[in-house]
């Protein structure tokens, strides 16, 4: 029954902390694109791909003490920091979990933007499609976003190398 919750802790186990709500959506999304087995569905939002079951698995995982949230407020919105407490890693210790070793992968993508993610996390939702189409639907689904030829190309050498990662 807990299993995926088990799973996301396994996920905030793997780094120190995750800022932002938006980034945090699409790591989780880019990790089940490169074969991490999370359950949540998605579906394409305003900011992209976007899981309302893991919205609500991250607020049972706060309300029960397993991931801490703090909201920081900044010039004209608020920031949201999420780490796992210790509660959560005893959590933790009950369940084996077999999700391949995530540190990397979390590393990679925790260096980079929401912005940047933003845009990987929407090609891979379109990634059925060639990469021409991929990149029209970019543009017209993200155009306030001014994504460049450059952007799109790092996008792809950014997906290639998380799914390179073992």
């Amino acid at each position: 029954m807990l299993e995926n919750h088990a799973k996301l802790m396994q996920f905030f186990s793997s780094t120190e902390e995750i800022v932002g709500r938006k980034k945090l959506q699409k790591m989780i999304y880019i990790l089940k694109k490169c074969e991490v087995p999370f359950e949540e569905r998605y579906q394409f939002h305003f900011y992209g791909p976007y899981s309302e079951e893991l919205t609500l698995r991250i607020e049972e995982m706060c309300n029960l003490g397993f991931i801490s949230e703090e909201r920081e407020e900044k010039k004209n919105y608020y920031q949201y920091r999420y780490q796992i407490t210790e509660s959560g890693r005893e959590f933790l210790n009950h369940y084996e979990m077999d999700l391949p070793p995530l540190h990397d992968h979390i590393r990679e993508m925790n260096g980079r933007s929401s912005r940047f993610l933003e845009l990987v996390s929407t090609m891979l939702f379109f990634e059925d499609l060639p990469r021409e189409e991929i990149t029209e639907k970019v543009h017209a689904v993200k155009s306030t976003q001014n994504y460049t030829e450059e952007d799109i190309q790092d996008g792809w050498n950014f997906i290639e190398k998380l799914r390179g990662i073992h």
